[in-house]
Formats: C-alpha cells, structure tokens, sequence
C-alpha cells in the first residue's frame, strides 16, 4: 500500500468517532490503525504486516526510532562545526590510527577533522575557521544526522 494511501486512512481514523480501522486481505498484506481513546494523547499507531507474518507480530505496533534531543546552545561564543550530511562519524582514517583531532588542537581551515561514512564513501570534513577544539560532541563510530554538531571551536 503507497504511504500516500495510508496518509489518507491515518485521516480518516483522526478526524472520525472511530477508534481502530483495521484493513485486510488487501494484497495480502493487514493494516491496523487505531488511536488512542484519551484527547490528549491525539496519535495514531499504524501496523502494517506482511503476508506471511506471525500472529504474534501482527500484535505489534510498529516500532518508530528515538527522534534525538538537540544540542544546547554553545556558550562563551563557540563556533559549532555541524555535519554537512547523515552519515557515520569516524574520528581517524582508520580504526588503529591516531585521530584526526583532539581535544585542545589549535585548527586552520582546510585541516581535516573527521570523516562521514555515507552510502560506502569516506567524506573528509575540513575545517572553516581558524580557532581552538573546545569539545568534540559526535561519539566515534556512531551515526550523526545532517546539521547535527560535531566539534565545538573557540576562534581565534
């Protein structure tokens, strides 16, 4: 079923008396939407399962990702150097090399800082400004999100 599709039940279920709309049989595929019977809590659960899953899972509600917090404002005038795209943030070129920076390394611009593993390519993110590392906020190895703070610089 397109999201288009689900988008419009999703409607439908919201601004209706109706608590659980549930579809099946539709190319072998079940579809549940139902909301929660509180005002206010407004949000709807949608469970969408494949033609041959278990029942067990067809109990489910369909798991959504933790959305992360954003960062505190940087203080004392720092400058933020975020990450251009999503990706997997590396602080060395390789896993037994020493990092690209540390804490307390005096940057210029063009010096690399990390790399963003994204879709198999190793991006070099380089530095814009010409300051001290204050604090590197990405953990090594992890995913980091587009705009998502890496480095926290004092300029010089």
């Amino acid at each position: 079923m397109r999201a288009k599709k689900i988008q419009e039940l999703v409607k439908i279920v919201e601004e209706s008396n109706i608590g659980e709309l549930e579809i099946t049989k539709w190319w072998g595929r079940k579809i549940r939407i139902s909301k929660s019977s509180s005002p206010s809590h407004a949000s709807s659960h949608i469970m969408v399962q494949a033609p041959h899953a278990t029942e067990q899972q067809a109990q489910k509600p369909a798991e959504v990702a933790p959305v992360a917090k954003p960062e505190e404002a940087p203080k004392n005038n720092y400058v933020e150097i975020k990450s251009p795209m999503v990706g997997t943030f590396y602080r060395a070129p390789a896993p037994d090399a020493e990092p690209y920076v540390k804490e307390g390394d005096k940057i210029s611009p063009g010096k690399v800082m990390c790399i963003i593993e994204a879709m198999k390519l190793m991006n070099e993110i380089e530095a814009e400004v010409n300051g001290k590392i204050v604090k590197i906020v990405a953990e090594n190895a992890q995913p980091v999100e587009f705009n998502q703070t890496l480095f926290l610089v004092e300029p010089a």
